[in-house]
């Protein structure tokens, strides 16, 4: 059996520990119908957007920044805002005053006003949550740590799906959420098994 080598994060001397929520804004990438059902619909989509809920929750109950990420990819793709299929699922729907940033990338951050308005509001700690864990959570906790920001990744609040290999094999969901979730917690964010492991 091999031993994991230490991560660039701790090389670094960045700090493992999650931010307090208190502390923090919660971001939701793409929570939408999109990955519920159908041919987008993710391995365990319903205790993912569960899991959400329950940060939002907490993150209402702190009054602190919460902001929803929506994909927009047009008119009859599943990624249609207009439509039911890309609508927010309704267990994380925004309520008044949480605005919602609708993106064209897998990075929230490329052509939005996302980082924008968090400087605004003095944010420097973000809890990310939603899907997919491989594209856009990855793109977004990436390119938040580029930004300056520090970064938690609570893992039961994200979730994928199988996808082909190079040589023609399946790579399972649960084999690509452990080795994303392990990509981003090597230096990108702090990794977390839940909600539950972030201090209010």
């Amino acid at each position: 059996m091999s031993t994991a080598s230490p991560t660039l994060r701790h090389l670094s001397g960045l700090p493992v520990a999650p931010a307090r929520l208190s502390e923090s804004a919660l971001i939701i990438v793409d929570a939408q119908n999109t990955y519920r059902s159908g041919v987008m619909q993710l391995t365990d989509v319903e205790p993912a957007l569960d899991e959400c809920a329950r940060l939002l929750a907490r993150a209402r109950a702190l009054r602190v920044p919460v902001v929803h990420i929506q994909h927009d990819a047009g008119p009859g793709s599943p990624y249609d805002p207009k439509a039911e299929c890309g609508a927010i699922a309704d267990k994380v729907a925004p309520v008044v005053g949480e605005p919602v940033v609708v993106k064209h990338y897998p990075n929230s951050f490329v052509g939005t006003e996302l980082d924008g308005h968090l400087k605004a509001a003095g944010v420097k700690n973000l809890v990310i949550v939603g899907f997919m864990t491989h594209m856009c959570i990855n793109s977004t906790a990436r390119g938040a740590f580029n930004l300056g920001y520090a970064v938690t990744v609570p893992a039961a609040a994200t979730a994928t799906r199988a996808l082909p290999a190079p040589d023609g094999s399946v790579i399972e969901a649960a084999t690509l959420q452990s080795a994303a979730l392990a990509a981003l917690a090597d230096l990108f964010a702090v990794v977390v098994a839940n909600g539950a492991a972030i201090p209010d």
